[in-house]
């Protein structure tokens, strides 16, 4: 599969470091960044948003068997659905865990570890994950 470089350097800030954003008018705290604020539309006033602190717990989780093209050297892998400290739910690989540690409520952290690879000698892309707390 060929990675674009371009485009995934225009991710590097939320894919790496949970940047965000918030709207001023309605404290609520998005991410993936958000251009407009779903619940105050026009008057809503957006941010950016860098204070996630990584912390959160497992609200829903699967473990895939038969993963998409590109993802086979890593299965089975678990995908949860975690909700951070600050609010927002995202997806995403919970590593170093077995299935049987994982629950509802579990808390995680956020690490940084490799997501893809373009083939051998081309461009590795990193990306957040989360382990059990």
């Amino acid at each position: 599969m060929k990675i674009s470089v371009p485009g995934s350097w225009r991710k590097i800030p939320h894919r790496y470091r949970l940047e965000g954003t918030k709207c001023v008018t309605c404290g609520t705290i998005y991410f993936p960044p958000r251009v407009i604020c779903p619940k105050c539309r026009r008057k809503g006033k957006i941010v950016p948003y860098k204070e996630f602190s990584g912390r959160g717990k497992i609200i829903s989780w699967s473990t895939v068997y038969t993963p998409p093209r590109g993802f086979e050297d890593i299965a089975p892998y678990i995908l949860a659905i975690i909700e951070l400290e600050e609010g927002p739910r995202l997806l995403a690989q919970v590593v170093d865990a077995k299935e049987e540690e994982i629950y509802q409520g579990r808390e995680v952290e956020l690490v940084t570890r490799r997501v893809q690879e373009d083939n051998p000698d081309g461009l590795i892309l990193y990306g957040y994950k989360f382990r059990l707390r």
